[in-house]
């Protein structure tokens, strides 16, 4: 791709910000950077994109994420909805609903969609060439980094040319993958979570409509053979299917007994195979996110089974916090610490992910049908519903003790039909009642208009709906719109608007 070259000599350029690995965390951690103009040099090995799916799903927090970078109304047309996962006894029962059809949508969005990794990391790449302070260079391979006091160096080959080369910048961060070089270098160890197992991963392209296959994905909870389909885009459907222990990964994946898997749900009259191929799935999450100025993002710091499909959408979240505090600290709002709050904030929320995929991944396999799952009911077949909700974030950067600090906000539209984001953008919010934000003190709203934060009052119902729900006369949020604290007058307004410079 090579989207920009720099005016100076590579092995002499400087950035703000060195992104290794160009899969989607890394391309929408460059996307928001380069949104607010920080140099970015973006370092990938392969040629180009991966031509085959990875991920399939990705949720409206995600899509919430490709908003605020002016992406998601390119992405539509290339998505489905996805309307849920139903999880199946051998005899056909159905066990456990996670139904993904809901009438409101909190976060402007839908609650789940389906995508071809392909088609979303063009989407993501073209977005970079927006942005001028973005330069991308592909069949670059880094193999060293050098952490010091003012900048680190890296190094890299360019594997077109053979030539070496050496960058600095203020930081770098590792988007690298499960066998990450930056996680290596940082020394982190792994917190193992306990699940390990081989899948069989088969894509498929239909030649004729099969409807009877279903919109839903489904879990057959097998125990003589779990397995996992999922309808994708357009004509892609997925399945994977678990393997045994004495079952060579390399034969399995061969065409003959892939379709001999495939058998009980269609022939190769019904499709053509896209890929197979076997993976092990893992739950694992890296003891260390952040050392000086090197910092990991997306597989290099966690991995986890994919029963949720959570695990790109945990990348994303981590681009989200990563970035707008990065932004913040080159800018010179916030001191360097405020990355500190990165790991803590991040690691225990994507645990909550984590934990739950793998609990799941018992009832697919039978191990534990009678799992005790949180946020569950009965539906009329006796199933359990279960109702996934978005986790608190640890601690980290925020102020006060109200149960609202740490989660996510909703986006609720504005009185002109405007999604809340699109006014705000990448700054901080305050949602406030009309009557408080009349009242504020002259003080209080200069520092409020020099620091940039929107103010949303209550003049638009559904903006007055959330916060009336919340319990809270003002709310501020952070630009990743995770909320930083609340306030119920004006003078504990002052302490939280202060509190949110803490760290500068």
């Amino acid at each position: 791709m090579n989207q920009r070259v720099s005016n100076q000599p590579v092995s002499s350029a400087h950035y703000d910000v060195v992104i290794i690995g160009l899969g989607p965390v890394g391309a929408t951690l460059a996307n928001i950077l380069g949104q607010a103009g920080v140099t970015v040099l973006v370092l990938e090995k392969e040629a180009a994109a991966y031509h085959l799916p990875r991920a399939v799903h990705f949720d409206d927090e995600v899509m919430r994420l490709f908003q605020s970078i002016g992406l998601a109304d390119t992405l539509l047309p290339y998505l489905a909805l996805s309307t849920g996962m139903r999880f199946l006894a051998p005899d056909g029962r159905v066990i456990l609903d996670w139904s993904r059809v809901h009438p409101t949508k909190p976060q402007g969005w839908n609650a789940s969609y389906r995508f071809h990794q392909p088609e979303l990391e063009d989407v993501l790449r073209q977005g970079l060439k927006r942005w001028p302070s973005v330069t991308v260079r592909e069949r670059c391979d880094a193999f060293a980094v050098d952490d010091g006091a003012d900048a680190t160096a890296v190094r890299f080959e360019d594997l077109s040319s053979g030539k070496l080369h050496t960058v600095t910048a203020r930081y770098v961060v590792g988007c690298d993958g499960a066998r990450s070089l930056v996680r290596r270098l940082i020394g982190s160890g792994l917190v193992d979570l306990g699940f390990h197992e081989r899948w069989l991963v088969v894509d498929v392209i239909l030649k004729r409509p099969r409807p009877d296959l279903g919109d839903v994905s489904v879990q057959f909870c097998d125990p003589r053979r779990p397995a996992t389909y999922v309808r994708g885009v357009g004509d892609r459907r997925r399945w994977e299917i678990t393997l045994k222990d004495d079952e060579p990964s390399a034969q399995m994946a061969e065409p003959a007994r892939v379709w001999s898997l495939l058998s009980r749900w269609l022939t190769p009259d019904d499709a053509v195979l896209e890929r197979s191929a076997v993976y092990t799935f893992h739950s694992v999450i890296a003891e260390t996110w952040r050392h000086g100025r090197l910092l990991i993002a997306g597989d290099a710091a966690h991995q986890t089974p994919p029963f949720l499909g959570q695990g790109m959408c945990a990348g994303m979240r981590d681009a989200a916090n990563l970035g707008w505090k990065l932004v913040g600290v080159l800018r010179g709002e916030f001191r360097d610490g405020l990355l500190d709050s990165y790991q803590t904030e991040r690691f225990p929320h994507v645990r909550e992910y984590i934990e739950l995929a793998v609990k799941l991944g018992g009832i697919i396999n039978t191990k534990a049908a009678d799992v005790a799952l949180p946020n569950t009911s009965r539906n009329a077949e006796n199933a359990q519903q279960l109702r996934v909700e978005k986790p608190r974030l640890g601690r980290g950067f925020h102020f006060g003790h109200s149960d609202q600090i740490g989660r996510l906000m909703t986006q609720p539209a504005l009185s002109n039909g405007a999604r809340l984001d699109d006014r705000v953008g990448q700054r901080f919010c305050l949602v406030i009642e009309r009557d408080l934000a009349g009242a504020l003190p002259a003080a209080l709203a200069r520092e409020l208009d020099a620091r940039g934060i929107v103010c949303v009052d209550t003049t638009h119902a559904e903006v007055a709906d959330w916060l009336r729900s919340t319990g809270h006369a003002a709310v501020l949020a952070r630009p990743d719109r995770y909320v930083f604290g609340t306030a119920d007058d004006a003078a504990e307004l002052t302490a939280l608007v202060g509190a949110a410079r803490g760290l500068r």
